[in-house]
């Protein structure tokens, strides 16, 4: 999927180990499953011959069906702000890794692990716990802004121009968003969910945290352009207790 992906994986003991890790080899295997039917980037793949109608829905991997369900039921969320037809092209790829990512840690889970943590290119799946995960800072390399701390399944996705340049625009615009935040972080319990409303909202711009604040087990964390920093409502109850901005802006 053109980027990294680490797992950081617990177990209750050593007879346990065999069996996690023969989950782990599976949900390896799944991930590159996944790129290999997905992947934009690949002419052949089932994604980009269904995009250029070379084949029918019915003709491809039972995921394909899987994963365009939850592109449309996020589309609808959003409003079309999350997208997979911008530019004319089929391109799942803003929720495609969060799926990915969440089935590989039901695999882990359902094998036996005690705890994971899987990260795919800076969005996570947590399973189990403590997990304290850092969110950067956009405006200053190698700091963090936030810690967010879970004991439970919990997904953290982060979107903004820090790591790819501008790479999200309004797609009713076609240009960046009003109101543009630097970084914007959603929490959620599955990534799949995470990834493509922190794509939308990021999209959104300055309606991101009225949108955000409508959507059940949902909440976002944003670090403006200015520096400033705002938050929904219950985002307060997965941070950890950890030093935000040296500036101490907040909203």
């Amino acid at each position: 999927m053109g980027t990294v992906f680490s797992f950081d994986v617990r177990t209750f003991g050593a007879a346990d180990e065999q069996r996690v890790r023969a989950g782990l080899t599976a949900a390896l295997a799944g991930l590159h499953h996944v790129d290999e039917v997905f992947s934009t980037y690949r002419a052949q793949s089932q994604i980009s011959r269904l995009g250029r109608g070379e084949i029918a829905l019915e003709d491809c991997d039972a995921d394909v069906t899987e994963v365009l369900r939850h592109c449309a039921v996020e589309e609808r969320l959003s409003e079309g702000y999350f997208t997979t037809r911008y530019g004319g092209g089929l391109d799942p790829t803003g929720l495609v890794k969060g799926w990915a990512v969440e089935r590989a840690v039901r695999m882990l889970a359902s094998s036996g692990a005690a705890a994971v943590c899987l990260n795919g290119g800076g969005d996570i799946q947590l399973h189990g716990g403590p997990w304290r995960v850092g969110i950067s800072d956009p405006l200053g390399p190698g700091g963090l802004v936030a810690v967010v701390e879970a004991h439970r399944t919990l997904a953290v996705a982060t979107s903004g121009p820090a790591e790819r340049g501008c790479h999200i625009v309004d797609p009713g615009t076609g240009r960046p968003p009003k109101g543009a935040v630097a970084s914007l972080t959603v929490v959620c319990p599955g990534l799949t969910q995470a990834d493509a409303r922190a794509t939308a909202a990021y999209a959104m711009g300055e309606r991101a945290r009225d949108w955000l604040e409508g959507l059940p087990d949902t909440e976002g964390f944003a670090v403006t352009t200015d520096g400033a920093i705002w938050q929904t409502s219950g985002f307060a109850r997965h941070l950890a207790a950890a030093p935000l901005r040296p500036d101490g802006k907040a909203a």
